[in-house]
């Protein structure tokens, strides 16, 4: 058979040489159709492509097209808590425009550590993604002394492209998410339906979502007449156990006047509920819960969870369209939140 041919019986591998005469287009088209490159290619002409690459079971070496681009057809995204359903939602907006821009996004979990997300940096700068998103909860304070930001930096000037998600206190791409303005927001609206005494279950100190989170609520406070002792913010793991465990310390210590509790995330919502009920107490009745991101779960809870509504998958979405140059997405400015009032915190009279 010619090296042209169907590849049945081919002694040696099928190279992009063959594609792309197999498909009677130039050597470069083949290129473009099959690497992902964002140059657009006539449709035709790429399914042609496509279609010569089946016959010949044809592989594209990855390794040599880093070298020649200096980068990879790869997104890597890292995330605090690959099971916690913020970091998901937001995964599942990333990989939907990747697939959209036809790249593959690889993930990893930071665990909440400053350390283990530089060193997860630093190993993926020798693996060359096209792309990395920080999605992760930045520190109050800096322990890794910088050197997280150099890194970023670093992979910036050998041609990579980084996207930070909530805050930017690196000084690169971010979507930014407004935590005070939303809790704030929140707040009001809980004062608004008569409730006048709060408690609150966040993270440890540290960590720069709950901290503002925090401080938003109590802005919200401070400009409606409701109340917070420094006593009544219990802080825990920022997880669905750290939300059980600070609610039943709360519980145990007694609640007082506390009328309702606004725990700094959903998933240390989810587990409020479910301590309130193991102390055989009614959530919604005998204590309100309200959370902070509306992951899909808190739909389904019983009683449904009062929330802020932060769009998690299109700010996987829109972080990734940032990173390729999207004009529209370098416009957009914080992202918009919203509060959500379900039956967890019905109106008091």
């Amino acid at each position: 058979m010619t090296e042209g041919g169907t590849g049945t019986g081919r002694s040696a591998p099928a190279t992009l040489h063959d594609v792309a005469r197999e498909a009677g287009v130039s050597l470069a088209t083949a290129s473009r159709s099959l690497n992902g490159s964002t140059r657009k290619v006539n449709e035709e002409y790429r399914k042609r492509v496509l279609e010569a690459a089946a016959r010949l079971d044809y592989s594209p070496n990855l390794s040599a097209q880093a070298v020649a681009r200096g980068t990879t057809t790869t997104v890597a995204l890292l995330v605090a808590d690959i099971a916690d359903p913020y970091f998901s939602s937001i995964a599942a907006g990333v990989v939907a425009e990747a697939d959209h821009e036809r790249l593959i996004v690889t993930m990893a979990a930071t665990e909440r550590d400053p350390e283990r997300e530089l060193d997860l940096v630093r190993t993926l700068r020798g693996q060359r993604p096209r792309v990395m998103i920080l999605a992760g909860s930045r520190p109050t304070t800096d322990p890794t002394g910088g050197a997280l930001g150099e890194e970023l930096r670093a992979y910036e000037r050998s041609g990579g492209l980084v996207v930070l998600i909530s805050r930017n206190e690196l000084d690169l791409r971010t979507v930014l998410v407004d935590n005070l303005a939303g809790a704030e927001a929140l707040a009001r609206g809980l004062v608004g339906i008569g409730y006048r005494r709060f408690a609150i279950i966040t993270g440890g100190e540290g960590l720069r979502t709950a901290a503002d989170r925090v401080e938003g609520f109590r802005a919200g406070l401070a400009a409606t007449g409701g109340t917070l002792e420094d006593d009544d913010v219990i802080r825990d793991a920022f997880t669905r156990d750290g939300g059980y465990d600070g609610m039943r310390r709360l519980l145990e210590r007694g609640l007082g006047d506390v009328e309702c509790v606004f725990a700094a995330n959903d998933v240390m919502a989810v587990g409020a509920l479910s301590a309130i009920r193991d102390a055989g107490l009614t959530p919604g009745t005998d204590v309100a819960i309200a959370g902070f991101d509306d992951i899909p779960t808190v739909r389904d809870v019983t009683p449904a969870l009062t929330t802020v509504r932060v769009p998690l998958e299109e700010i996987g979405r829109r972080a990734l369209r940032l990173a390729l140059g999207d004009e529209a997405a370098q416009a957009e400015g914080a992202v918009h939140t919203e509060v959500v009032i379900r039956e967890s915190t019905p109106p008091r009279k």
